[in-house]
């Protein structure tokens, strides 16, 4: 039997690597489908929702380098789209492969005909359609390489009719390159940014992601320099372990000690970190930037100078240039103010809450207790980011997965298949709230498909927490931010694994031990306080008078209970702010 062109993409597939495609199958992706199996190599994951599988696909990526979804004719495009925002918003290498009509239909309105160029143009880095058998195995490649390269989606599109074509060989490499070049500012930068951090001012170092794999070249700056280190929720597994002069994070999720240490420093050093809260940075310091896409240089801060560099790298020929700073007041003035942070966020710990009202505060720290050195968690945007953020904590071989850029919601619980596909071997934890599992409920199904042992806990708050907060904040009574919820125990036991539901908060620590100890996948529905709020770092005074706007409205329109019971729940976070 000759080669098609299915059977040209699946070599050139597996010798890149690709261990699973997750996708919906159907029509124009049936004979990639068919050319999958016959070579055996590749894993179809039968995803229910394309959306999920492009969520899968981002977290595969991100724990493993690169991974591939699919999505066909028209509505199985349409469905990858917010996933792949995701994945390209995360700078993670994501390959798609949009199936379409038969080419020779193109341009006629034919069914679930959709013209892949305009849709994907925003979230991808590569996006182009092939339309012969010359083309198809040299795109692949281009696709694979972009994806690779630029860390971001590359959307290929395929007619149906192009997967049956008779292959031809490729006049170009099958073959796709992973570099690794050394990028580091120039001479004069680097004795620039050392003149700065040597002048006996005060330091602070922030760091996102892009500074992760720096962490111990990170922790010799900050003991030269004596300077508190804040870093973003991105990139707190890769900074906040092991390391005596961390002081947690700044944002919308962060505490007042990385805002405080950030504004009370002369100079601020960023270092990759695309941080996308303008607010919070000061704006009458000396800000340095560093970061291996030099585009994003200046774009969240008044930079006073920013330079292209890896942050391992660039820290590796900076550091011989750094003079010892002897003096530690300002580091531990910082380190003591945190250290208040952090047995305030404790007191939420030990009050339990009560029936159907648990805090969860002290769920997320049950997990933290209980889950391995190296769990991959998931989190759900929203309150259970909050949580995340907060409560748990890196060893140096944890990884957190999340939107944190595009800020979906429903994301949790599919990056965790992807989590768990790619890291059999790992405890996989998703951190799912009510608002999110219920968006793509469907793929628990996925999960029982493949038993897959992932565990999703449910902060069922039976609303939509966060958008309550915002309103809130705003001065606005929430409105229909409450949710009628399924039981979600039960309908985890209709899907085929294991429900428990979880109402009494001394039932918590039990219940996560039995999940935990379950060999398959369990899902366990807690039943959280709907009025626990957190508060930013910075509660400025329009915020707090809109908190008290709405707080006045809500008690006028006879609310009585509801304004009691949120101030009841978050005595401590208003105890803070006044």
């Amino acid at each position: 039997m000759s080669k098609n062109i299915a059977d040209q993409f699946v070599e050139i597939l597996v010798k890149t690597g690709v261990k699973r495609i997750y996708a919906v199958t159907g029509d124009s992706l049936n004979f990639l489908n068919d050319a999958i199996k016959r070579e055996g190599s590749i894993k179809w994951i039968h995803v229910r929702h394309e959306e999920v599988g492009a969520f899968a696909a981002a977290a595969e990526a991100e724990l493993e380098g690169l991974a591939v979804c699919a999505g066909s004719s028209g509505p199985g495009h349409v469905h990858l789209i917010n996933g792949l925002y995701e994945a390209n918003r995360g700078n993670v290498p994501v390959l798609a492969i949009a199936s379409t009509c038969e080419s020779s239909e193109f341009g006629t309105s034919y069914f679930q005909e959709t013209n892949t160029i305009k849709l994907f143009d925003d979230c991808s880095v590569y996006n182009q359609i092939a339309t012969t058998p010359e083309q198809a195995p040299r795109m692949l490649q281009a696709a694979l390489q972009h994806a690779i390269s630029q860390k971001g989606v590359a959307v290929l599109g395929m007619p149906g009719d192009l997967f049956e074509e008779k292959a031809v060989a490729n006049i170009s490499s099958d073959l796709v390159f992973r570099t690794n070049p050394r990028i580091i500012p120039s001479e004069e930068e680097t004795n620039w940014i050392a003149d700065h951090l040597n002048s006996g001012k005060k330091v602070a170092i922030y760091c996102g992601i892009g500074a992760s794999e720096a962490h111990s070249q990170v922790i010799a700056l900050a003991e030269k320099l004596k300077a508190p280190i804040g870093y973003s929720f991105r990139g707190k597994m890769g900074i906040q372990y092991n390391n005596p002069y961390e002081v947690g994070m700044t944002g919308l999720l962060g505490l007042p000690s990385a805002f405080k240490a950030m504004h009370e420093a002369d100079i601020i050093l960023l270092l990759g970190t695309d941080f996308p809260y303008v607010k919070f940075m000061p704006v009458d310091k000396v800000i340095i930037q560093i970061d291996d896409k030099p585009e994003r240089l200046g774009r969240r801060a008044q930079l006073t100078r920013g330079f292209a560099g890896k942050i391992k790298d660039s820290l590796i020929h900076l550091l011989p240039l750094i003079k010892i700073n002897d003096d530690r007041h300002f580091l531990d003035k910082q380190l003591e103010f945190y250290q208040k942070v952090k047995e305030n966020l404790q007191s939420y710990v030990e009050d339990k809450g009560k029936e159907s009202h648990i805090s969860p505060e002290f769920v997320a720290e049950t997990l933290n207790l209980k889950a391995n050195k190296d769990t991959i968690f998931t989190v759900d945007t929203g309150m259970c980011c909050v949580w995340g953020a907060r409560y748990l904590e890196a060893t140096g071989e944890r990884k957190l997965l999340g939107s944190f850029s595009h800020g979906t919601m429903a994301n949790a619980m599919p990056m965790a298949i992807g989590a768990q596909l790619s890291s059999p071997d790992k405890q996989v934890i998703a951190l799912c709230g009510d608002g999110g599992l219920s968006m793509l409920l469907g793929d628990i199904a996925t999960i029982k498909q493949y038993d897959l042992p992932i565990k999703i806990i449910v902060f069922n708050n039976r609303s939509l927490g966060m958008v309550k907060l915002e309103m809130e904040v705003n001065g606005i009574p929430d409105n229909e931010t409450d949710m009628i919820n399924p039981d979600f125990g039960l309908l985890a036991q209709a899907f085929g694994i294991k429900g428990i539901n979880v109402t009494d908060p001394e039932k918590v620590e039990e219940a996560i031990d039995d999940a935990l100890q379950t060999r398959g996948p369990v899902l366990v529905n807690i039943f959280t306080d709907p009025n626990a709020l957190a508060m930013p770092p910075k509660v400025g005074w329009d915020q707090m008078k809109g908190m008290g706007i709405a707080m006045t409205k809500m008690m006028l329109d006879g609310n009585f209970k509801e304004v009691a019971d949120t101030i009841s729940s978050n005595y401590k976070h208003i105890k803070e702010v006044l």
